[in-house]
C-alpha cells in the first residue's frame, strides 16, 4: 500500500487545479478529499472510478482482482460504445474466496492471467486491485510484472482500492495507471501537424462518433481518444500528439498535465454539446496546431466545416424554435453536464429553472454563474419531494435527469428525458445538438401526458393517490406557516451530511458559536463531511449564506490553531507536532501524549482523521 499511498500524494499535488494551486505546500499534498471510511464510499469508490475511466478502452481485458461481486457492480456500468473489439464488455475476475483471503491470492491472479491470454491473447489485462486483496497485502505489481516477463504482453496494475477514496479520485488514479505502464510505451508509424489527443471522452451511446467525422474532414487525425472506443496501441503512442482537448471536467486532468510537462502537448478543457461550444471547441483546437506547426490556412478549413455545419444545424433545428421558447428545465446532473448543456439548451430559447452541481468543479459552478447568471437556482443536493414539487407546480416544464430521478418526473406526469451515463442518445457535436432538441420536443409534446393527467371516468378526484399526496403536503405546509417554531425546527433537522448523520441545525450552531468561516473548521468540529466528503460543497453554502462571504481557505497557521479538544484544551498542531515527533500512528497514543479525547472522546473521530492525513506520508517517506 505504500506505492498507492505516494501516487495518492502525488494525484493530490496536481499544479493543474487552481484551488490546489493557491493552497500552501502543506496543504496541496493533503488534496482536496480525505480517504474513506469502512461504509463510506456513498457516490462511488475509488475502484468504480477506475473502472468507469478504463473499460471503455475495448480491446483491452478488464480483470477485477476481488470477490466477484466488484465486478459484478461494475460490469458496463457505463453506455460506452464500440466500433471494433468487444472485448471490454467481458466481466473477467479471480472471485477471490475465504481461503484467498487466508492464504494470499496472488496464484489465483496469476493463473487468471494466464487463463485470459490463453483464451483471447488480448494486446493487454487491465488488472485492477480492489479493497480485499489489497487489505491482505496481495502485490498485484510484482505478479503483473512477472506475468509482463512470462507471457510478452503489457500487463498492467490498476492500484485503485475502493477504500482510498471517492470515485473522482479513481479517476485520476486510472490516470496515473496509464501514464506509468502504457502512454509513452510505443511510437506510432508517422506524426503529422494534425495529432491530436481527446481526453475525458467515454463515446457515451456513440457520441464520440458524431464529433470524429467532422475532425477528419477538417484535417485532424485523432491520435488517441482516452478512453472511449479506444484501442491499446492508441493509448501507447498518445504521447507523440500536437495538442490536447480535454473534455470531462478534470476527470483525468492529471494526464493533461503530465503530457504537457514531459512532452509538451498543450490542452484545454472544451464541451462537444451546443453548437457554439462545439465552433469554439475546434477553433481551439485548430489553433493549438497551428501554434505547433500546422500551416495557418488550416484555420480557412476549419471555419468552412463550421459555418457549413452551424447553418445545417439551425436549419433543422429553426422550426423547433417557437416550440421551445420560454419552456422551462430542471436538470438534475452534474461535473460538465452542470453547464455544458446549460449553453445547449439556451441556444435554442429555454430557460434553465435550477440545475444541480453536486459532483461538478469550482470551475463549473463559475461558468454556471456565467451562463446563468449570479442568481443561478444551482444546488447541491434536491430532495425528491422539492423535485416532484417543482415540477409539480410548473415551475418546470420538463425534467433532464439521470434514470434514477426519471420516476419524480413520472409520479407529477411530468415529460423527462435521460441526459446521464444510460441514455440511448448521443447528444454531442452538430447532429447530437439536432437530435437533442427532436428528443426533447418529442417528450414535451407527446399526447401520452394530456392523457394521464386526465382523471378517469370512473374515478374521483379526490381519491387519487397524487391528490392525497398534494393535501398531505399542503397540509403540512399550512401546519408549518402556523407554527413558526416547528417550522424553523424542521428546516434545522435537514440532513445535510448523511454519512455522519449531521444536520443542519448543528452545522448552523457550531458555525455560530466558533465564529466559524472554513470548511475545513465545520468539518473538524462537527465532522460532517468527514465521510464521502459529498456534502463539503453543501457545507460552504451555509457558511457563505449565514457570513454572507464565500468560505475561505485556512491558511496553515489558522489550521494548527483550530481547537481540537476543548476538554483539554488541545490544538490541531500540538496533535500533530506529538505525531510527528513520537511517530504516533493510534488515536489511544495521540491521547497519552496530549490528553486529546481523555474527556468526553467527542474528538476521537477528528483525531483519527488527523492521523490518516499524516501517517500514510510519513510512511511513505520512510520507504
Amino acid at each position: 500500500m505504500s506505492e498507492v499511498s505516494a501516487t495518492i500524494q502525488n494525484v493530490f499535488n496536481e499544479p493543474a487545479c487552481p484551488k490546489n494551486a493557491a493552497k500552501s505546500e502543506k496543504e496541496r499534498k493533503k488534496g482536496c478529499t480525505k480517504q474513506l471510511q469502512p461504509g463510506g464510499a456513498a457516490g462511488g469508490c475509488a475502484f468504480d472510478g477506475a473502472k468507469i475511466a478504463l473499460q471503455p478502452i475495448t480491446d483491452v481485458a478488464h480483470l477485477v482482482h476481488g470477490p466477484i461481486a466488484c465486478e459484478g457492480n461494475s460490469w458496463d456500468n457505463r453506455g460506452a460504445y464500440s466500433s471494433g473489439s468487444s472485448l471490454y464488455r467481458t466481466g473477467f475476475t479471480t472471485d477471490m474466496n475465504e481461503t484467498d483471503v487466508v492464504f494470499g491470492g496472488e496464484k489465483r491472479l496469476y493463473k487468471a492471467i494466464k487463463e485470459i491470454i490463453e483464451k483471447y491473447n488480448p494486446p493487454s489485462v487491465f488488472v485492477y486491485q480492489t479493497c480485499v486483496p489489497a487489505m491482505i497485502g496481495d502485490d498485484i505489481d510484482a505478479v503483473c510484472k512477472a506475468a509482463t516477463k512470462k507471457f510478452g504482453k503489457p500487463i498492467v496494475p490498476v492500484n485503485s482500492p475502493g477504500f482510498v477514496g471517492p470515485k473522482n479520485l479513481g479517476n485520476k488514479l486510472a490516470g496515473e495507471a496509464l501514464l506509468a505502464h502504457v502512454i509513452g510505451t510505443e511510437e506510432p508509424d508517422y506524426t503529422t501537424p494534425y495529432d491530436v489527443n481527446i481526453i475525458g471522452e467515454y463515446n457515451l451511446a456513440g457520441e464520440m462518433w458524431q464529433v470524429e467525422p467532422l475532425l477528419k474532414e477538417i484535417g485532424f487525425r485523432i491520435l488517441s481518444c482516452i478512453s472511449g472506443d479506444a484501442k491499446y496501441h492508441e493509448v501507447a503512442r498518445s504521447h507523440r500528439a500536437r495538442a490536447t482537448m480535454m473534455v470531462c471536467s478534470k476527470a483525468m486532468i492529471n494526464i493533461t498535465r503530465k503530457l504537457e510537462d514531459l512532452y509538451s502537448i498543450p490542452y484545454f478543457e472544451g464541451s462537444f454539446y451546443g453548437i457554439g461550444d462545439m465552433s469554439d471547441s475546434v477553433r481551439q483546437l485548430a489553433q493549438l496546431c497551428i501554434d505547433r506547426g500546422a500551416p495557418a490556412e488550416f484555420m480557412d478549413r476549419v471555419e468552412a466545416v463550421i459555418e457549413r455545419e452551424e447553418k445545417l444545424a439551425w436549419d433543422e433545428i429553426m422550426s423547433y424554435l417557437p416550440r421551445l421558447k420560454g419552456k422551462k428545465v430542471l436538470l438534475i446532473t452534474g461535473g460538465v453536464k452542470s453547464w455544458s448543456v446549460v449553453a445547449a439548451l439556451q441556444e435554442v430559447g429555454m430557460e434553465i429553472v435550477g440545475t444541480s452541481v453536486k459532483k461538478s468543479t469550482k470551475e463549473d459552478k463559475e461558468r454556471i454563474k456565467e451562463l446563468m447568471g449570479e442568481d443561478a437556482h444551482a444546488f447541491d443536493d434536491m430532495s425528491p419531494r422539492e423535485m416532484y414539487k417543482m415540477l409539480k407546480d410548473a415551475r418546470a416544464d420538463i425534467m433532464l435527469s439521470g434514470g434514477r430521478s426519471q420516476f419524480i418526473a413520472l409520479k407529477a406526469n411530468m415529460p423527462w428525458l435521460d441526459i446521464n451515463q444510460e441514455r440511448h442518445h448521443a447528444y454531442s457535436g452538430y447532429k447530437g445538438m439536432v437530435d437533442l432538441v427532436k428528443e426533447i420536443d418529442k417528450a414535451l409534446y407527446n399526447p401520452i401526458w394530456e392523457q394521464v393527467r386526465t382523471i378517469a371516468p370512473w374515478q374521483n378526484a379526490a381519491d387519487s393517490w397524487q391528490a392525497k399526496a398534494d393535501a398531505e403536503a399542503a397540509r403540512e405546509a399550512a401546519e408549518l406557516a402556523a407554527d413558526p417554531a416547528k417550522a424553523e425546527a424542521k428546516r434545522r433537522s435537514k440532513k445535510i451530511c448523511k454519512c455522519k448523520t449531521v444536520d443542519l441545525g448543528t452545522i448552523e450552531d457550531a458555525i455560530a458559536a466558533g465564529s466559524l468561516t472554513t470548511v475545513e473548521q465545520v468539518v473538524d468540529i462537527t465532522h460532517a463531511g468527514s465521510g464521502c466528503t459529498s456534502c463539503r460543497g453543501t457545507i460552504g453554502g451555509i457558511l457563505e449564506t449565514l457570513s454572507g462571504a464565500p468560505a475561505v481557505e485556512l491558511t496553515p497557521e489558522e489550521r494548527r490553531a483550530v481547537k481540537i479538544c476543548n476538554c483539554k484544551d488541545v490544538t490541531r498542531g500540538m496533535i500533530e507536532d506529538a505525531v510527528h515527533a513520537k511517530g504516533l500512528t493510534t488515536v489511544a497514543e495521540v491521547t497519552e501524549a496530549t490528553e486529546a479525547g481523555g474527556g468526553c472522546e467527542s474528538c476521537c473521530d477528528t483525531i483519527d482523521d488527523i492521523l490518516s492525513e499524516i501517517v500514510a506520508p510519513i510512511a511513505v517517506a520512510a520507504e
